[in-house]
């Protein structure tokens, strides 16, 4: 089974999560590997954590994460973790590592579903090909696997089970409101 979702909306990763979560719960073994994202501050990663499912991280992230983490600073949405995270130079060595992790731990057989998240960005961005992925996916049918991204390529709709574009309608950034501790990291 192989689900996408993706939009310009917020929820994806968290729909992956709700996902991972429902899998844990019915003892499948899940693992999660974020794409470009890195040591970021999220609720997710705690959570995951204290669960016990794998989440990895192969990005670079922000330099506040530790002190945003303690409550000391809040996340300004500056972008200087994504500006990073685009360099060609940086990026894909880093995918390249998360791909070949991914790779590994699909042919171990230790896991019932996979997790991709961001991997939309790797595509677009050319840091990893299409025929890499359908590849993985192709060679792991045995495994469940998730897929999320904005932009997610059409051309791979004819691999997937289930497709899911969540758009924003209506959100209180619009009204200014900063991200807030707890409902959106």
């Amino acid at each position: 089974m192989i689900t996408v979702y993706t939009g310009q909306g917020k929820g994806k990763t968290t729909s992956a999560i709700g996902d991972a979560i429902l899998a844990y719960s019915e003892g499948k073994k899940v693992l999660m590997v974020q794409f470009l994202k890195g040591s970021t501050y999220s609720g997710e990663i705690m959570a995951l954590n204290q669960l016990g499912i794998p989440l990895l991280q192969f990005g670079v992230g922000c330099r506040w994460s530790g002190m945003i983490r303690t409550g000391l600073k809040h996340c300004t949405g500056c972008g200087e973790c994504f500006r990073q995270n685009r360099d060609p130079e940086i990026a894909h060595g880093l995918v390249n590592m998360a791909y070949e992790y991914v790779l590994k731990e699909a042919k171990s057989n230790s896991y019932d579903l996979i997790i991709l998240d961001e991997v939309s960005h790797a595509i677009n961005r050319g840091f990893l090909n299409l025929k890499q992925l359908q590849e993985l996916l192709a060679d792991n049918i045995s495994i469940s696997w998730i897929l999320t991204g904005r932009g997610m390529p059409e051309a791979i709709d004819s691999w997937v089970d289930s497709w899911w574009d969540l758009n924003l309608i209506k959100h209180p950034f619009a009204q200014g409101v900063h991200s807030r501790r707890g409902i959106e990291y």
